[in-house]
């Protein structure tokens, strides 16, 4: 690892940093009548985003040159074969835009460093909210707010039936439906981004994150990992794997489960009964 990544405490702050600053950009659109356009069907893209991606990559290309970008909205052949590269970010500028059109807070600000193609750290902000996680992967994890620092831990509860379990507002299968219900979870609470989901985990918030199938990107998993696995928790694939960054597809197929070590081990048991 580069000297400057090798300090996990000092690398935290200022990709937390570099994040808050593209935070209040973000809220600077948000404060206006944004336009919203189109890069796919239901994907939408403001000038928030692009805002966002082009401070963080210049942010991050001064401060860590070499060192790949694979950011949501910069043009693909910028990062092009940062699979074979030792050190990739992986940024999401703005997960949740739908969140930011609709006005709801439900958006964050995404920089997740991988090594060896493993998450290793991670900063998620929410600038509506006015809080910012960073995770190291086995290193602890915090919370930033008002100014102030504290750790933060995942609750772990075994007994699902007393969980809560955050979901997609829109992706809600059948399958997650029976998954859930084969836990005897009943509090299931529809809650934006990737990022906030982690965020609730990591903090204790909630007992779970749970999404079957395709989630997403990279982009989207890496900075989120690092904060839950930071917090105590696990973060992987709902068959167990662990997700890899040194792919060139960015794709994320095999779903997403993050909690605490027995709720995983639990949620895990039963996504497989329902497959």
């Amino acid at each position: 690892m580069t000297a400057p990544l090798a300090d996990h405490a000092r690398t935290l702050a200022h990709l937390a940093d570099i994040a808050e600053q593209a935070g209040r950009l973000v809220l600077e659109v948000y404060a206006t009548a944004f336009q919203v356009d189109l890069k796919g069907p239901n994907d939408p893209v403001t000038l928030a985003d692009h805002r966002s991606n082009d401070h963080i990559t210049a942010a991050l290309a001064r401060s860590f040159p070499g060192v790949p970008i694979v950011a949501e909205e910069s043009d693909p052949s910028l990062y092009a074969g940062h699979e074979r590269a030792r050190e990739v970010f992986f940024v999401d500028p703005l997960d949740g835009t739908r969140d930011c059109v609709a006005r709801n807070g439900e958006f964050v600000i995404m920089i997740g460093l991988a090594v060896e193609g493993r998450a290793a750290l991670g900063v998620v902000h929410a600038p509506a909210r006015a809080r910012t996680w960073a995770g190291a992967v086995d290193g602890g994890a915090t919370e930033r707010g008002g100014g102030v620092l504290c750790p933060i831990h995942v609750r772990d509860l075994d007994d699902l039936s007393r969980a809560s379990c955050v979901v997609s507002r829109s992706r809600r299968t059948p399958r997650l439906e029976a998954t859930l219900a084969r836990l005897g979870v009943t509090d299931v609470r529809p809650l934006g981004s990737a990022g906030c989901k982690a965020g609730a985990v990591a903090t204790g918030e909630v007992d779970a994150y749970v999404h079957l199938g395709r989630a997403g990107s990279l982009w989207d998993t890496c900075a989120p990992e690092a904060v839950v696995r930071g917090a105590g928790g696990r973060y992987t694939h709902e068959d167990g794997a662990a997700l890899d960054y040194a792919t060139p597809d960015l794709l994320v197929l095999g779903g997403i489960v993050a909690a605490g070590p027995r709720a995983h081990a639990r949620i895990l048991e039963a996504a497989a009964a329902t497959r």
